[in-house]
Order: C-alpha cells, then sequence, then structure tokens
C-alpha cells in the first residue's frame, strides 16, 4: 500500500445487507449479518489511516445514505441527509414522475429496517422503523461522521473553462488544437485548480469531408495536435462531439476544435480575473516555447502550473489571468475592467512583447511577494493603462471594446428616468395558530428546474420543504397529481412555485400550463382556503411569478379572470434572453416575505428569463404603488430605480421587478433570491443574501 501512492479508496456501498434468518447460518441472532458489514469498512479504513491519516475514503451510495454501522469509517460527505426527507436524485424523481407515488424500490431483503420508498430524489431510509439502539447508534455516529467530513473548510465545487484560438486553428489546425488545450488548461489552472485531476473534452467542427484528401487533413491535423498536447500534459479526453457538416452551398466553416477543461478545486481557493485593489504588483508566468510556433515546452509548462498552483494555495495571489491570441495587453486591459484599476507597465517592455501571443502563461496580481515569475508592473488608482511611453485612458478603450456588438446586440438603453418607489402595506395578522417548522409544498411541472435551490433556501430557514412532480402524461396522472397537490396544500402552510421554463417561454407567455392547472376547481379552493381562513402564503419566482400574475394572486391575492386590462409579464424589450446579476431595491415592506428588509434595502440577485418585462396600464399602476404591493425594483449601481437595459434587462415599467397581493400573503418576483450561497459569486460586490425565505417562514413562529 505504502507504494500505490494513492490519495483515497473508493468503494461501492452495500445498502441492502439483510437481516438474516437462515438457520444453516448460526448467526446468535438476525441482526448479526447486518452489523458484521462494519468489519469490512473498518479494516479498509483503519489499512488506510495507518498509511496516510489525511486519506479520503469515499463509498459511492446512489443516493442512500450509510447505515450508521460504516458512517464513522469514511471521510466523505454522505450524498444525502439521513436526517431529513430532502431528496437529491433526479434520476428517481423520473421514475416517481412514471410510475406514481407508491412505486418502491426493489431491493434484495426490502424487508428489513432499508424500509425504502421512491420520492424526488434519493433512497431514504424510514426513520419511523428506527427503535431504541438502532436509533441511538444512528445518531451517534451521524455526529463523528459530522466532525470528520471533508466540508468543513473545504467546500469543494466544479470548475470549468475553454481555450479556442480561431485564427491559428484556421491557419495551423495542429498548432490551433494544441494550444486551445493548452489554453483551456492554463485558465483552470489561474482560477484556482490543480492539474492533477483535470480532464477535457472536446468540441470539434469541420467543414464537409467529401473526398477531397485536404478536407480529410484538417480534422486529422487538429486531433493530432491535440493528442500531443494531451500525451505532454499527462491529461486525458474522456468526452465530445465532433461534426464534418459544416459545409452550406459554397460556405465552409473554418477547422475548429474548442477544448474544454473541468476539474474540482476548493471553492474558499478560487481566484477571478478582476484586480483587487491600486498598487499590486503584476508578474507573468511564462512557460518555455518554441521560437518558431509558439508552442509552449510541456515540461516548463507543468512547472510553473505547480508555481501558480502553490502560490493561489498559500493565498498569494488576488487576481489572476492566463494569456491567450491577445498577449499580455489583451489580459492586463481585461483585468482592469472588473473594478477599474489601472496598470503602469515596467518601462523595458516593447508593443511586441506586449501583443504576442503567450500561450500557456498566466499574469498574477500578488498579494505579497513573489516567488516566482517576472515583474510586469502595478496597478494604479487612475483607470488608465501606461505602456510604452503612452498613456490611454480605460474607460475610453472599454467603450470602444464593449460597443462592437451594440448594433447587433444593443444592450445600453437608457430610456426614461425612474422614481424610487417607498411604499409600505398593512401586515397581515399573525396566524391564529403558530407554526415551529411550516411546512412549504413545492409542485414541480413540466420544465420546472428551480426546486432544489428553492427547497435548499426554506430548509435554510427553518421550514420543512416537500417537492411534488406534478405528472401529465396521461388524463388519469393530471387527475391524480391534482389530488396530491390538494391534499399537500390543505397540509402546508406555504405555496411555493419555483423557476423553470413551464411551456419552454413560448409566444403568449410560459407558466399557461401552471396556471391551467390551479385554475382547476378543487386547486384554486385549497389555495383560497390556505390563504384566506389558514393565513397561509405563496411565493412565486421567475415563471412561477409568471403563473402568480396569469392567475390573478398578484396583485390582486385571489385566483380571478385575466383580461387585458390586468398586468402581465411579456418579453424582455432586449429581444433575447437574460442570464445574469442584477441589483434590486426594497421599495416596501408589510408583507411577511419582507419583514427581514426595509425599504432601500439592496441586494444582487440572478435572473434567467426572456419573459421577464412587466406592464400594467397607469390606473393599476397608480394603485399598486398608493397599495404599497410594489416590493421591489432594478437599481443601478447608485441604487437608483432605472431603465437602462444593463440594469433592468428586461425594460419593466417603473423598473418593477416584484410585486405582492394587497395583504402581502402573496409574492411574485423575477429574481431568483434562492441562488445564493457562500461561495456564489465571490468576485461580484453587493449583499447575495435576499432574506425573504427567512421572513415567509418566521411569520408562522408566533
Amino acid at each position: 500500500m505504502n507504494e500505490w501512492g494513492f490519495d483515497g479508496f473508493k468503494g461501492d456501498y452495500v445498502w441492502s445487507l439483510p437481516k438474516c434468518y437462515n438457520p444453516a447460518h448460526n448467526h446468535p441472532y438476525p441482526e448479526e449479518s447486518t452489523e458484521k458489514e462494519e468489519l469490512f469498512y473498518k479494516a479498509s479504513y483503519e489499512a488506510m489511516i495507518a498509511n496516510d491519516p489525511d486519506v479520503f475514503n469515499l463509498v459511492c451510495n446512489c443516493g442512500a445514505p450509510q447505515d450508521y454501522y460504516s458512517l464513522k469509517y469514511m471521510t466523505q460527505v454522505i450524498t444525502s441527509d439521513p436526517t431529513s426527507l430532502d431528496q437529491t436524485r433526479t434520476r428517481v424523481k423520473m421514475f416517481k414522475a412514471l410510475m406514481g407515488d407508491d412505486y418502491p424500490v426493489t431491493t434484495d431483503h426490502n424487508q428489513s429496517w432499508y424500509s425504502t420508498a421512491v420520492g424526488t430524489g434519493a433512497v431514504l431510509i424510514e426513520k419511523s422503523s428506527f427503535n431504541g439502539a438502532d436509533l441511538e447508534n444512528y445518531a451517534k455516529w451521524l455526529a463523528i461522521a459530522d466532525e470528520v467530513q471533508l466540508h468543513k473548510g473545504n467546500f469543494i465545487g466544479d470548475l470549468y473553462c475553454y481555450g479556442f484560438d480561431p485564427y491559428e486553428t484556421e491557419k495551423h489546425p495542429y498548432h490551433g488544437a494544441y494550444k486551445a488545450v493548452v489554453e483551456s488548461i492554463a485558465k483552470l489552472v489561474a482560477v484556482g485548480a490543480g492539474t492533477e485531476n483535470v480532464h477535457l473534452t472536446f468540441q470539434e467542427y469541420f467543414e464537409r469531408l467529401g473526398t477531397a484528401p485536404e478536407r480529410w487533413g484538417k480534422p486529422l491535423a487538429a486531433l493530432l495536435g491535440a493528442l500531443d498536447a494531451q500525451m505532454g500534459l499527462g491529461i486525458a479526453s474522456i468526452g465530445g462531439k465532433d461534426s464534418m457538416s459544416g459545409s452550406f452551398e459554397k460556405l465552409d466553416v473554418p477547422p475548429t476544435l474548442v477544448s474544454f477543461a473541468t476539474a474540482i478545486g476548493k471553492a474558499n481557493k478560487v481566484v477571478s480575473t478582476e484586480f483587487k485593489k491600486p498598487e499590486s504588483t503584476v508578474v507573468l508566468i511564462r512557460p518555455i516555447t518554441d521560437p518558431e510556433t509558439g508552442c509552449p515546452n510541456f515540461f516548463s509548462l507543468k512547472a510553473n502550473y505547480k508555481v501558480v498552483e502553490d502560490m493561489i494555495e498559500e493565498g498569494m495571489v488576488a487576481s489572476a489571468c492566463s494569456v491567450g491570441y491577445g498577449g499580455i495587453a489583451e489580459a492586463l486591459f481585461k483585468m482592469g475592467l472588473g473594478n477599474h484599476i489601472g496598470f503602469k507597465m515596467r518601462a523595458d517592455l516593447t508593443t511586441h512583447q506586449m501583443f504576442e501571443p503567450m500561450y500557456g502563461s498566466i499574469v498574477l496580481e500578488m498579494v505579497s511577494d513573489a516567488p516566482a515569475g517576472e515583474i510586469l508592473g502595478e496597478t494604479t488608482k487612475e483607470y488608465t493603462f501606461e505602456a510604452c511611453g503612452e498613456t490611454l485612458d480605460m474607460a475610453q478603450l472599454q467603450e470602444i471594446w464593449e460597443a462592437k456588438l451594440e448594433p447587433v446586440y444593443p444592450y445600453r438603453k437608457a430610456g426614461p428616468t425612474v422614481e424610487p418607489i417607498t411604499g409600505s402595506l398593512t401586515a397581515p395578522a399573525a396566524p391564529k395558530i403558530g407554526v415551529a417548522k411550516p411546512k412549504v409544498i413545492i409542485p414541480v411541472f413540466p420544465g420546472t428546474n428551480c426546486e432544489y435551490d428553492t427547497a435548499k433556501a426554506f430548509a435554510r430557514a427553518g421550514a420543512d420543504p416537500e417537492i411534488l412532480v406534478i405528472r401529465n402524461l396521461t388524463p388519469a396522472d393530471v387527475t391524480a397529481s391534482c389530488e396530491a397537490l390538494v391534499k399537500a396544500i390543505d397540509n402546508s402552510q406555504i405555496v411555493m412555485l419555483p423557476g423553470g421554463f413551464s411551456g419552454g417561454d413560448e409566444p403568449d407567455g410560459s407558466a399557461k400550463f401552471i396556471a391551467s392547472f390551479f385554475r382547476s376547481p378543487a386547486v384554486t379552493e385549497a389555495v383560497r382556503d390556505l390563504l384566506q381562513h389558514r393565513d397561509g402564503l405563496m411565493l412565486g419566482i421567475c415563471n412561477g411569478f409568471q403563473a402568480l400574475i396569469k392567475l390573478g394572486l398578484v396583485p390582486y391575492g385571489d385566483i380571478r379572470p385575466i383580461t387585458a386590462y390586468d398586468p402581465t409579464l411579456t418579453f424582455n424589450t432586449i429581444g433575447r434572453h437574460q442570464s445574469m446579476l442584477v441589483r434590486t431595491r426594497i421599495a416596501s415592506t408589510g408583507s411577511p416575505w419582507l419583514s427581514k428588509c426595509a425599504v432601500g434595502d439592496e441586494h444582487t440577485v440572478a435572473i434567467s428569463h426572456g419573459e421577464g418585462r412587466f406592464v400594467a396600464p397607469q390606473e393599476v399602476l397608480d394603485t399598486l404603488i398608493k397599495n404599497g404591493q410594489v416590493a421591489t425594483q432594478y437599481v443601478d449601481l447608485t441604487g437608483t430605480p432605472t431603465m437602462d437595459q444593463r440594469c433592468n434587462p428586461n425594460g419593466s415599467v417603473l423598473a418593477i421587478e416584484g410585486i405582492t397581493s394587497p395583504d402581502g400573503r402573496v409574492f411574485g418576483k423575477m429574481g431568483h433570491s434562492e441562488r445564493s450561497g457562500e461561495y456564489l459569486y465571490k468576485n461580484v460586490t453587493g449583499d447575495k443574501y435576499q432574506p425573504i425565505f427567512e421572513g415567509g417562514v418566521d411569520y408562522f413562529k408566533v
């Protein structure tokens, strides 16, 4: 074992080990067969620990939690939480949708305490079957496992980067593909990933091959270049997609091989590209290259990557950027954009050196003195680029750069001035009966894709979320799903409609299926009972907001017929889907959902929609403002509501992002407040945590 040099052990999990009642096996009691399983995991764990105390021990459990006998011998975070009903596996959700709510997981010896049923994710142990010593042991080993799990302080995330030089690949497919591989890995190293666990996948696109030998030679040369790079770096491509049909009449696509690199890394060590502060030293780490081809030497390349990896691990790097076709000039320019920080180049660098392609090179902004690399210069407070005896205005350069695609994709349209809306509605009375852990039902319709993030946000806020898959394959499925939803609403305090693309964001509005489903008499009455008689709440985000507004739940607070004079959400004025971060401002309080906020609070939230533009007749707008129902507005970096498409990307009237019902019980908004977490959007300033889920949950804790 000492000679293997391994980092850990990955085994398969035996999760159907039965109690044995066979008299021929001479067990003193039936449970002995289950308890003996511990010996295997104990032996393997102790052998590994003796070899390396920091060894990684993973047992793949296919979504099922480990039993308490083996849990203490693992250092890997468990796939699902055995203490909750949170579901994690999409594949099992499919089985539920197809087979029905009561379809069981068929494993050997299901009759034992591994009682299982298919939920919307993981295979779960029914804790109700535990008792006495079983329950005590389970709690004991859960606590031990929680102490040693790797997620403590080192959250692991997936990292993805790509490399592609269209000019080089068209001219020399071999060298272009070679450099694409190098560039994709250099980018990965620059964000903080190591190279030991990197894998590649390729996207190839070439002209129709036909019978011309030279046409066949282009993809062959590209693949050989990519192969040589893989061999030199010791990194393999494990997948890809190729197409040899890039011809139309007399038009041919240029040779294309894009390298995608992926790895896992520590989220707390991820480094972004933008300069962080003025007066930082900036250095260049570059490999030895072939003077004729510009292809880097692999020995120096791997040595450099290790140096960069170590510096990032030690916290010495503030920002990093790989260098490609545009040379260090391009890298330094782009690094200055994010925080409007300038750069002063050292005096002896020539223009040629600045714009020379340097594949495999990495520019680093240092926190402390650099142990390696050549100094390029330092960052400056002034938003200028000083090099080769000239000083350039970075704001002008940025405008030239950003304006290139403006004629094709216009995105900078200021629009009329918008005033901040300040209001407050009368908060609804507290529930007659308090609930320590309110139940949240989250129906999943065709196209819904935010249910897990939403459930996690509610669980974090102290609620008990339940995901219910709505099946519509047959009329009988629809009927059964309708009955199940009514029952779930009757047993819940909150109904949550998450985001997604119901109906594919088709013309005439998405969320039509959701609205139609909720207009069924039984569901409508369940919702009315929840809101009007049981002091319940509703929340809809993105596609869920679209459904709420098509139902009339916002802004009216009840399911009612919709006319042409009612508010709606329609296509973005920019004419395309928008996926980005925006700033929003709290415009009104009083709603339980906004009880943790104050008027004027600003939050940075993600959006992803093609139909998010809020429009309404002026009379309706006046009423919403008067009643305090305008909950949130899109704002610019100064906190001012705006119609600028860069900050209000869908063009919503009065910059409205979210509205409530008159009593505040129902809240609809476009921004994905559920997409928040410690390591999300690390390089973005502002408050990225909007406490609407906490507000809704705490409303019931009277």
